[in-house]
């Protein structure tokens, strides 16, 4: 098969790193990519939210399946558009894409479906948002109803905390994104992440896996897009994932059919967990960022089959063949990240590294220019390992990083250290 994945972060590296190992591949090309990705497939220059764009690619090149990493293409219906043309696309409608591009919509779906999930109450203007935070008080979480890249949740632990994010909201901090926000309620527990495939019909778990959102150790700083993550995940065992699947997860998949428009892809479930009960904290409707870098370490050339399958409506035929072992990646992203951070500076040092099925630097951020890799962006590169244990994939990630030279990046050392 000639390959496309559409995406040039960590994912897309992930992604492409396990499709390469499957011999279904005959071509992988990756749109737009980056320096990582550019050592094992072709880069292509491509609008990868414009969908008559992506087809008239993939009709040129002969492309037989595409691989939609991020949600951007997902939210302006390129799935759609690959669908129409008769080309197999991994990703959800345009229509199911709205699981992740508005929160008030996903609120409404879980309303019909009857999943446990946080009280909430939506605005489209300032004045009445900040009159519910005064009546509800901190903690309290503030989300944009919209794509902000991660970035559109703050966590508020105090109400002036809160009221400054409504303001940021309403104030174009987030552009259209915070053009409605959604408050919810402070939910207290353990947060995890379950990935689901779903035909429209059969729904298969793929893994779990848990990530550190906030910028420092200890989990202190601002929230950022992830600084690392680990799988499986501790917190969800088999009865809570059971729990999950039959409470939330189908319960929403039944509801999106019944509305017209199934759910096909990789749902991502991130859900808090208190006393073995899980609730819905949100979902995204692509593979997480650095989630799906633990997810294909461990899944491997395997993780191409589920997602044709997935793509033919044939998940009733397949199932996860996991091995008992574990998965890490640490973030290393430029200083001043998730604020303002310098681009260019060079990465020297990747050389150094031996990488197999048990290790990868996967790139997030990098282009290469003048025979070097350099960053350009503010999350740079996930350094993944698995192993027996998560001690040994965490010794075997950070001794990787001991061996990368770029004193302008920064990292945690502390991934996993809830489970650890």
């Amino acid at each position: 098969m000639n390959i496309l994945i559409l995406g040039g972060g960590g994912r897309e590296h992930a992604l492409a790193w396990a499709v390469m190992q499957n011999p279904k591949c005959d071509k992988l090309i990756v749109a737009p990519g980056n320096a990582g990705i550019a050592t094992i497939a072709e880069c292509a220059t491509l609008d990868i939210e414009d969908g008559e764009k992506v087809v008239d690619f993939c009709n040129v090149m002969s492309i037989d399946f595409v691989i939609i990493g991020p949600e951007a293409p997902l939210a302006a219906g390129v799935a759609d558009a690959l669908e129409t043309a008769g080309i197999l696309a991994f990703g959800p409608s345009r229509a199911a894409a709205r699981l992740e591009a508005s929160k008030s919509f996903t609120k409404e779906i879980c309303d019909a479906a009857k999943a446990p999930t946080a009280a909430y109450a939506r605005f489209t203007e300032a004045a009445p948002a900040k009159d519910y935070i005064r009546a509800q008080g901190a903690p309290i979480v503030v989300k944009a109803d919209g794509l902000a890249a991660g970035k559109g949740v703050i966590v508020a632990m105090d109400e002036d905390s809160a009221l400054a994010a409504i303001d940021d909201m309403f104030g174009g901090e987030f552009g259209a994104a915070g053009a409605e926000v959604v408050i919810e309620e402070f939910m207290t527990g353990e947060e995890g992440s379950l990935f689901v495939l779903s035909d429209g019909e059969t729904l298969l778990p793929v893994g779990t896996a848990q990530d550190h959102k906030r910028v420092g150790d200890g989990d202190t700083g601002p929230n950022t897009g992830g600084m690392g993550a680990y799988s499986p995940a501790p917190v969800l065992t088999d009865a809570v994932v059971e729990k999950a699947m039959d409470e939330i997860v189908a319960p929403t998949m039944r509801v999106m059919a019944e509305r017209g428009t199934p759910y096909k892809g990789v749902l991502y479930a991130g859900l808090m967990v208190e006393d073995g009960q899980p609730r819905l904290v949100e979902y995204n409707v692509r593979f997480g960022d650095p989630e799906c870098q633990v997810l294909m370490m461990r899944l491997g050339a395997q993780a191409l089959d589920l997602m044709i399958a997935c793509a033919e409506g044939k998940l009733a035929d397949r199932q996860v063949n996991w091995a008992e072992d574990h998965a890490m990646t640490v973030v290393m992203a430029a200083k001043g990240y998730p604020g303002d951070y310098e681009k260019g500076s060079v990465i020297k040092g990747l050389d150094a590294i031996e990488e197999s099925s048990k290790q990868m630097v996967f790139h997030a951020g990098t282009r290469e220019k003048d025979g070097q890799v350099v960053a350009s962006g503010g999350r740079v590169l996930n350094v993944t390992a698995r192993g027996d244990s998560l001690a040994e994939a965490r010794d075997r990630a950070y001794g990787m990083i001991d061996k990368i030279d770029w004193p302008e990046g920064f990292n945690r050392s502390d991934i996993g250290w809830r489970a650890l």
